[in-house]
């Protein structure tokens, strides 16, 4: 697995409708983590890059109905470590 990490700045603090939808996004296979920091209007999404591409992260975003100011801000990639070969 290959997680990638997104970041996004949004204009306008999201509605009760758009954190519905957000909260549903999670739901979607591959997403891992949503986290905002409100105070610099970002959110950061962590996903299994073998299941989603930033282009359709970025897509089932608007679909929330997020206001996204930019494409996004940072992509920072980790492969998740193998475990070591036991003897």
């Amino acid at each position: 697995m290959t997680t990638v990490e997104i970041v996004y700045r949004y204009a306008a603090a999201p509605t009760e409708q758009v954190a519905t939808a957000l909260a549903r996004a999670r739901d979607v296979y591959g997403i891992r983590q949503l986290s905002f920091d409100r105070t610099a209007r970002t959110l950061r999404i962590e996903f299994d890059a073998t299941r989603l591409n930033p282009a359709a992260v970025t897509r089932l975003l608007r679909e929330t109905g997020l206001e996204l100011e930019e494409e996004p801000l940072q992509i920072a990639e980790s492969a998740a470590a193998a475990p070591a070969p036991t003897a």
